[in-house]
């Protein structure tokens, strides 16, 4: 398990780079998904390894990441709240909205909540979801779900808590999720966002759809296994991400742990936190190791934990014993 405060040795393991390793061992698991995997990046010590594009646009152009657009915003906000532009987790998130009181549970809903997906409200995802985007009001919708659990208990996965968080996040800096991604994550990288699917009040949808290419992924996989830090640029809050690596919540269907927008478990005797997304998505970071894998995949078919997605993880697991 993730130890509960420090996942990263940040003073000694970001100084130098490991010896790369010969990979390409698991080239044999990876050319067999051909036809849903499209791009399959690995980079380690601050190099790219290995890159193969096997479908889609390649290797860089944009694809969605779907719901790896969790653990994206699950960034912006730590940036935000290193900033000032946020309060903590422990901030109410119906004053960030502007929203008045309601007389229930939802008055004590939080910033941490919604990033550990421990809102208690009915969740908007799955068959929930088409009746979601096809209300009028995202935010409204979201908000008036039923509360399913107390604020702080059970993991309800629900992309509509995301979109709050990402409509207080822009609510709160007076700019898009798109201009913040693009200003906090995409120019200290060198990389760029494409814009995304919009509410009906024009707010970029939170926790969904994310524009971005491979090895744009993979280059914000390889800032978080720095430390937050980019060409000597702190771009991410180091204690923040050591803060979202806590264990908090577990997921019902993996069985793996969640802290704010990251799944935690362990893969080829290494400590990963990692993102997924519908269709395949995944950005799995072992920072012990500054080993990073970011994975694209045909976006409009299911990857359960039991089928695509479990390969996937397989792959992952492959790529960890094989890359030292």
């Amino acid at each position: 398990m993730i130890p509960r405060r420090s996942v990263l040795a940040l003073p000694a393991a970001f100084l130098a780079a490991p010896a790369l390793a010969q990979v390409g061992g698991f080239r044999a698991t990876a050319e067999a998904l051909d036809g849903r995997l499209h791009a399959l990046v690995v980079r380690q010590g601050g190099a790219e390894v290995f890159a193969e594009s096997y479908g889609g646009r390649g290797l860089d152009r944009m694809a969605n990441v779907k719901s790896v657009s969790k653990t994206l915003l699950a960034l912006l906000a730590g940036i935000a709240i290193g900033r000032g532009v946020l309060p903590g987790p422990e901030a109410l998130l119906l004053p960030l909205l502007g929203q008045p009181e309601t007389g229930d549970d939802r008055d004590r809903i939080t910033v941490g909540h919604l990033l550990s997906m421990q809102a208690g409200l009915g969740s908007t995802s799955g068959p929930n979801y088409g009746a979601w985007v096809s209300s009028g009001d995202w935010v409204g919708a979201a908000l008036d779900r039923e509360m399913r659990s107390p604020p702080g208990g059970a993991f309800i996965y629900s992309t509509g808590g995301w979109h709050l968080l990402g409509a207080a996040l822009s609510r709160q800096s007076g700019e898009s999720l798109l201009t913040l991604a693009r200003r906090w994550l995409g120019e200290p990288l060198g990389i760029d966002f494409a814009p995304w699917v919009q509410d009906p009040q024009g707010r970029y949808l939170g926790g969904n759809d994310m524009a971005l290419s491979p090895r744009a992924l993979a280059r914000i996989g390889q800032m978080v296994a720095q430390g937050g830090q980019w060409q000597g640029e702190q771009v991410v809050p180091a204690a923040w991400l050591s803060d979202s690596w806590v264990p908090r919540a577990r997921s019902p269907w993996s069985g793996d742990r969640y802290g704010y927008g990251w799944f935690l478990t362990r893969l080829g005797g290494a400590e990963v936190v990692y993102g997924r997304g519908y269709g395949g998505q995944m950005l799995a970071v072992a920072p012990d190791r500054r080993l990073v894998v970011a994975i694209t995949s045909d976006p409009t078919q299911p990857a359960r934990s039991r089928g695509y997605f479990g390969t996937l993880r397989d792959l992952t697991e492959e790529i960890m014993r094989e890359v030292a």
